[in-house]
């Protein structure tokens, strides 16, 4: 209360070791007068040479008992920095009930975070700041190389965490890059090298960046060519790939433990081995069936841009006088004669008619990405019909091109056919909808949604609220390693000429298409699961149901699970924060919290600053709100988006990255080929065998947990006093509870016969969000946060 302070050494060096093979304890004793007062901080002076990395202090000796001062953080050496840290006992206090002993050392601690904005930041700063996606292109290596920043009225993004590389020699308004293996300023504690590094999910990804793939590089660059039967895409479950070793990246053993890539290892050659992914291991001819392609539209790895067709016409938004005609060549006529007996008009009242619509966002993209070499792309729109007997059957599809100046723009429908001919078309027209789904799931739904959005909350977390801050607590487990990742991703996957570019429909246009549907469709009050289901038509409001939503198609996985989880998540949070801020306007004075909140719209969402949607910051009510959404978004949704990937998209067919072809017509040039040979000319659609073997070692470390990844509920034993505070914990074991039991519905849910998306012949259950998990590719598990 007082703030009184003694010093003290610690005691030599031989330390304790304790029962963990990578912890030992050291000791230091301090004399106290009797009148000093309960311990509040600990002020920290590594005079080592060297940062070590601290994970608690406990002090004996006290009436009440030992007291914990949790760190789980890197102490830099007084020769980096001669300030010395400072970490706080686990009691959690509201800026205004902070003792006065410790009121300075709040504010001095958060002071030390900030930084002053200027000069580049240090490996052992932990320094959190904001800066614009200008470090995506290198200009000073190619002009091939140059990427617009992505920041401003136009190309509108969330901001990232900022380095303060120097600017580039040929635009000095991009940033320079730190190119691998040199690796990409995160504050400190935000890296994971900590314990066994190859154990983690980074040490996969760096292996993957940077030995892998140059070493599928290296051996397929001759065969950059289709694949020529399908039998050769089997290939790489049963035989391999025999990789040649780089001369420059002697590959050692246990660079890449991931258990889904078994390997034979000899003298400069390995073998990479792919497990069978989800989708073909039951059932091989699974994804050619139209209930397959209408199911993962609801069960898959990208459930959440079906909606529900609420008109007819279909009509486009966009600029007329650009891109054409707005109507949609998908007639009243076409879909009537699918609907098995009721008119368009009743399939709409009765909510039966879906459509999965990619027109508006890509077609403004379509024609410079069919300018670049081997890519062919339409914008697309599916119609969908729920029938009488409860499934989704894909009705129409329809593909756009774009105007130019020689040609007006194409817009062709295609139906499923019942002769050879028409069938084969129509597989093609249902990979080229896969490849948009699968642009728009990786850009949009996972990279922006989950990975970008979340950058500036956890900056303004950790710039805003104390590590004393009863919020940063309840968020501190849901931000772990983010920043890490997104590091790796600019350098290696999103980056001009990364992997991103390399295998995906937009190439070097990626994140522009990215940046435009931050434009057109992010807002933060839609990133709500519930938000979202009725945005999309999908759910009603229904007061009497436990989320206040009633789902249209009750047969969702996704949705169905999702609530499940996000309303475990919001009682969570409202329990958490009713208990801290039982009295009124405790939400407005709070001036840590308001800070936060201000600075998440103004500076880390900054190009959406003005808009009028951004929820207030009043009341309990708006702060349970705001942060159900967004440990729902590190949790349960990236959950459900990212660790399908290699589940759904490891088989190539069933979700080709890019297409590399348009579908040939009578009197084009192909269209006897086509005749002649339909399985080749659909193969050599397809991404090539490079491409694809690619993204499939890109995908099975993205699907991969690590042995140290921590799930929604569980209590990892090393940080076991992350607050004291009885009821709170008794609130968290609630929680965990809640989650035990909705991994048991699930599992039912699974059985149940009656439920045909996730259970049938040959059908995979739907688990990606049971909370549970081991390591390695198990298409399930829900991580606290975004950590790969």
């Amino acid at each position: 209360m007082s703030g009184k302070s003694v010093e003290s050494f610690v005691r030599g060096w031989l330390p304790k070791p304790s029962n963990l093979p990578y912890i030992v304890e050291y000791a230091a004793d301090f004399t106290v007068p009797l009148d000093f007062g309960s311990p509040g901080a600990v002020l920290i002076s590594n005079l080592h040479g060297k940062e070590f990395h601290l994970m608690e202090i406990v002090i004996h000796g006290f009436d009440e008992g030992p007291i914990f001062f949790p760190a789980n953080s890197w102490i830099h050496s007084r020769k980096d920095n001669p300030e010395s840290r400072i970490i706080f006992r686990n009691q959690a206090y509201l800026p205004s009930q902070t003792p006065p002993g410790l009121k300075d050392l709040r504010r001095e601690d958060l002071l030390s975070l900030r930084g002053n904005r200027k000069g580049e930041r240090k490996p052992h700063d932990r320094i959190y700041d904001y800066a614009p996606y200008n470090d995506l292109g290198n200009p000073d290596k190619s002009e091939d190389l140059a990427r617009p920043v992505l920041s401003g009225e136009e190309r509108p993004y969330p901001r990232r965490c900022r380095t303060g590389r120097p600017p580039t020699r040929t635009d000095p308004m991009c940033e320079s890059r730190a190119e691998k293996p040199h690796p990409v300023y995160v504050p400190r504690d935000e890296t994971f090298e900590e314990i066994k590094q190859n154990t983690f999910s980074a040490g996969r990804l760096k292996a993957l960046f940077h030995n892998l793939i140059p070493s599928i590089a290296a051996t397929l660059s001759s065969s950059d060519i289709p694949f020529k039967c399908f039998s050769e895409i089997d290939k790489l479950y049963n035989d391999g790939v025999l990789l040649l070793e780089d001369e420059d990246q002697k590959i050692s053993g246990n660079v890449f433990p991931s258990n889904m890539m078994k390997q034979v290892l000899s003298v400069g050659q390995k073998l990479l081995k792919y497990e069978i992914p989800a989708i073909i291991s039951r059932d091989r001819f699974a994804w050619l069936r139209d209930n397959e392609f209408a199911r993962q539209t609801l069960a898959g790895v990208n459930p959440v841009n079906i909606e529900i067709l609420k008109e007819f016409p279909i009509v486009s938004k966009l600029d007329p006088a650009v891109y054409g005609p707005p109507e949609s060549a998908i007639t009243k006529e076409l879909i009537q004669q699918e609907l098995s007996g009721i008119t368009v008009e009743e399939a709409i009242e009765e909510k039966r008619l879906f459509i999965l619509d990619y027109h508006d966002m890509l077609l403004p993209f379509i024609g410079k990405m069919n300018t670049l070499p081997e890519r062919q792309a339409y914008a697309s729109r599916t119609v969908f019909f729920f029938t009488r007997t409860g499934f989704l059957r894909p009705i129409a599809i329809e593909l756009s091109l774009p105007p130019t100046p020689s040609s007006p723009g194409k817009k062709r429908v295609y139906t499923h056919g019942h002769d050879a001919t028409s069938h084969w078309i129509w597989k093609q027209a249902k990979a080229h909808v896969c490849s948009n789904d699968a642009g728009v799931h990786q850009l949009v739904n996972h990279w922006l949604r989950t990975h970008a959005c979340m950058e500036p909350y956890i900056i303004a977390t950790h710039r805003q609220l104390s590590a004393m801050h009863p919020i940063y607590k309840l968020l501190h487990p849901h931000l772990r390693y983010t920043l890490e990742i997104n590091a790796l991703a600019r350098q290696s996957l999103i980056n001009g000429g990364g992997i991103i570019e390399a295998c995906f429909s937009p190439g070097k246009y990626a994140m522009e298409v990215s940046s435009a549907a931050y434009k057109s469709m992010w807002q933060f009050d839609m990133e709500a699961l519930p938000a979202d289901l009725i945005r999309r038509g999908m759910a009603v409001e229904d007061p009497s149901m436990p989320c206040g939503v009633k789902l249209v198609i009750e047969d969702y996985p996704y949705a169905a699970d999702g609530l499940l989880i996000w309303s475990a998540i919001k009682e969570w949070v409202e329990s958490y924060v009713d208990h801290f801020y039982s009295e009124p306007n405790t939400v407005t004075s709070d001036l840590e919290l308001q800070a936060w909140w201000n600075e998440i719209k103004n500076e880390g969402h900054y190009d959406k600053r003005n808009e009028s949607w951004w929820p207030k910051l009043n009341t309990k009510e708006d702060l349970s709100a705001i942060l159900t959404s967004m440990i729902w978004i590190a949790s349960g949704q990236h959950a459900a988006i990212n660790f399908g990937q290699y589940p759904f998209g490891g088989y190539m067919p069933n979700r080709p990255t890019l297409m590399r072809k348009l579908i040939p017509y009578e009197g084009d040039s192909n269209y006897e080929k086509f005749l002649l040979n339909p399985q080749s000319t659909f193969l050599s659609s397809l991404p090539t065998q490079l491409q694809a073997t690619k993204v499939m070692a890109v995908q099975d470390t993205l699907s991969t947990h690590s042995p140290d990844e921590e799930y929604l509920g569980q209590t990892n034993h090393l940080h076991s006093h992350w607050i004291k505070d009885p009821e709170v914990l008794d609130m968290f074991k609630k929680f965990s509870a809640k989650l035990e039991e909705i991994e048991e519905i699930i599992k039912g849910r699974n059985k149940n016969i009656h439920l045909k998306n996730r259970n049938g012949a040959g059908i995979p259950p739907y688990e990606l969000l049971l909370p549970s998990s081991g390591p390695g590719v198990t298409g399930r598990g829900i991580p606290y946060s975004i950590s790969i």
